[in-house]
Formats: structure tokens, sequence, C-alpha cells
């Protein structure tokens, strides 16, 4: 009997092993998971180490942003269209968002705003761009929902002009006092916008967005309760290290030769996407570009229309003050930019090598611009 326990705990522990495996292979970003508690133990023995924090947090959100993304596509897969899509709205850009939170109650509303702005462009630009050129090198010419991507596109024009419109107001009228309850009530529309979207687009019209849906619920093979708890876990786990982030990335940028805006438009959008990057480059190297483009345009417009107005309202609750939706003239203009790019890239509903590099261009000349010339100070 004995004998039988023994062999019945080697079977349970080489089935776990082999899922292990299975999941490191799957997603080699999970070997970065060692840097969270060396992130930890950093902060505790050395606090004052920002540069070093800062690059080894960076390091530690990454494959922490691989497991709630791999999270959510496990419990989205096990509960309908209807509660996944809703879940993925809600925890899709959930590591942008908890560092957003934590940037928002240290009062760096510079840090937020370049980041929700470096992550649509982020998306739009280099996720998209990247994964046509990757597919591109392998398949002559790649074929995606037109109509789903056309959609996207629209929502993210709107998030531009929601945006620009705050903006403009602050630079012209500056004796008008009304950038933040224009933000406010702009941030309810866009929410409600964003969920009249879903239901357009997961009941009244899901026919349109098919072949993106269903080419996305490959990955659902977690147990629902493993998968929860990996959500909860994870995400305290964030919380966590995005305090030390938050913490560190001033000074630590400064030292660098960065600056904030460059940090948080570059590389909080790059290291927040960095799991939803492999899940698009990867579909496009297997010949499915439309998943690549809708993983890509979606995070872009649940960034505009879902968490930008989220932070606006959170930011009275748990900033030093409220936090408006006016961004500097070069931010409104990358995010109009991208946005006429995407619509562009997304007209044919083909895609090819060359389109891929041609937005990978537009995002490099944002990248050196925002490195060499930084933004002054926007409200």
């Amino acid at each position: 009997m004995e004998k039988v326990r023994q062999a019945q705990g080697t079977s349970r522990f080489a089935a776990a092993r082999n899922a292990v495996m299975a999941e490191l292979r799957n997603a080699p970003l999970l070997c970065l998971l060692v840097f969270v508690p060396v992130v930890i133990l950093t902060e505790i023995a050395a606090p004052e180490a920002h540069t070093l924090l800062f690059v080894l947090s960076v390091l530690a959100i990454v494959p922490l942003a691989a497991l709630l993304s791999r999270a959510t596509e496990a419990v989205s897969a096990r509960t309908g269209d209807a509660v996944g899509g809703l879940l993925n709205a809600t925890l899709g850009n959930l590591t942008e968002l908890v560092i957003a939170f934590a940037a928002l109650q240290a009062g760096q509303y510079l840090l937020v705003k370049a980041s929700i702005a470096g992550a649509i462009v982020t998306n739009t630009l280099f996720m998209m761009g990247g994964a046509f050129l990757l597919g591109g090198l392998k398949y002559h010419v790649q074929e995606f929902n037109r109509v789903s991507a056309r959609f996207q596109a629209c929502l993210l024009f709107l998030a531009t002009v929601a945006m620009l419109v705050p903006s403009v107001i602050g630079s012209v009228d500056q004796g008008a006092d009304i950038s933040h309850p224009l933000s406010l009530g702009i941030a309810l529309i866009l929410i409600a916008v964003y969920a009249m979207g879903m239901l357009f687009s997961l009941k009244t019209h899901r026919e349109l967005f098919a072949s993106v849906a269903e080419a996305a619920e490959e990955h659902g093979n977690w147990p629902l309760s493993t998968s929860i708890t990996v959500l909860v876990v994870v995400t305290l786990f964030v919380a966590l290290i995005s305090e030390v982030f938050v913490g560190s990335v001033q000074v630590a940028a400064e030292q660098m030769g960065m600056t904030p805006a460059f940090v948080g438009f570059i590389v909080v959008a790059l290291v927040g996407a960095a799991a939803e990057m492999t899940t698009a480059f990867s579909a496009a190297r297997a010949n499915r570009l439309d998943l690549s483009v809708g993983i890509a345009l979606g995070s872009a417009s649940q960034i505009a229309l879902f968490v930008a107005p989220i932070l606006v309202v959170i930011s009275y609750f748990i900033g030093p003050e409220p936090m408006s939706l006016q961004f500097w003239p070069g931010a409104v203009t990358m995010i109009f930019i991208a946005t006429m790019a995407a619509t562009l890239l997304s007209n044919g509903g083909r895609g090819a090598w060359y389109v891929g590099v041609l937005a990978l261009a537009v995002y490099s000349i944002f990248g050196l611009t925002l490195f060499l010339l930084p933004p002054a100070t926007p409200s």
C-alpha cells in the first residue's frame, strides 16, 4: 500500500513537472519569474539602489504580465463569450492599470499620461507592425478580418478626439477652469461607449468578429480554480512590484539619461504589453494575422476607452488631485498619427512584411524624438 501511495505521489509530481515544462516551452517569458523574489529582497536590502531596482522590476513585471494574460485566457475560455469578453475587457490590460494606480497614488501624472499614450501607440504601431513584419517574412501575403480592424480603428479615433478636446481647451483658454469636469464627463462617455461597443461586438453583431473570437479560444486548458488563484496571486505581486517600479523610476531615469515621459511612453508600454506581443507575434508566424491584429488594435482601444477613463475617475479617490485628459500636444499628435496608421493598415484586409517596416519606422521616430527632446511639463 505504501508503495502504491509513493507511486501515485511520484506520478502526480511528474505530471506537475511536465505541465510546468510545457508552460515554459509555450511561454519562455515565464523563466523571468526568478526576478520577482530578487526585486523584493533587493528592495529590503538596498532601497536606495534605484537604478538596479528599476531594471529588476522591469524584468519581474514582464513574466507576471504573461501569467495574467494566460490566466485571463483560461478563465475566459470557460465562462462563455459574454463573460469571457467582459473579463478580457477588464483584465486584458491589468498590468498597465496596476502600474498606473501606483503612479497615481504617488502623484506622478506625467508618468501616467505618458504610459497611456505610449500603450496606445505601442500596441497600434509596434505590436501590429511587428506582427506584419514577422508574419510577412514567412508568408508572402496574409489576410485578416477587415471589419473588426476598422471597428477598433474607429474606437481609437473617438479616443483621439476625447484627448484632443481637453488639450485644446486647456492651451487656448487658460482662464476657463473646466479641464477637470470636462475630462470627467468625457471619461464617463468613453466608458459608456466602450460598454456599448462590447455589446455590439459580443452580442448583437458578433458574427462580424467571429474569426477573431474563434482564434482566441485556443488556450483555455487550466482548471477554473487554478486560473482564478493565479489571477489573484499574480495581481498582488504586480501591485507590489509596481510600487517598487514607480518609487525608483524617477531617480533611475535621471541616472540613465531618460525622462519619466520616455519611460512611460516606451518602457512601461513595452513591459506591460510584453505578454500580448508574444501572442501576437507567434500568431502572425503561424499565419493567423487576424488574431494578431485583433490583439493589437483591441488592446489599444481598450486602453483608450476603458483604462484611461477609469484612471480619470479613480484619481478623484486615490490621487493627490484629480487627473485630467489634457495631454501635451506631442502625445495627442502621436496618438492621432497612430490612429491614422491603424486605419490605413487595416483598410485592405491584407498584410505584408514591408508594411510592418513602415509602422515600426514611425514608432522608432516617436521613440527617438521623446528620448532626445522630451516634452516639457504637461499638466
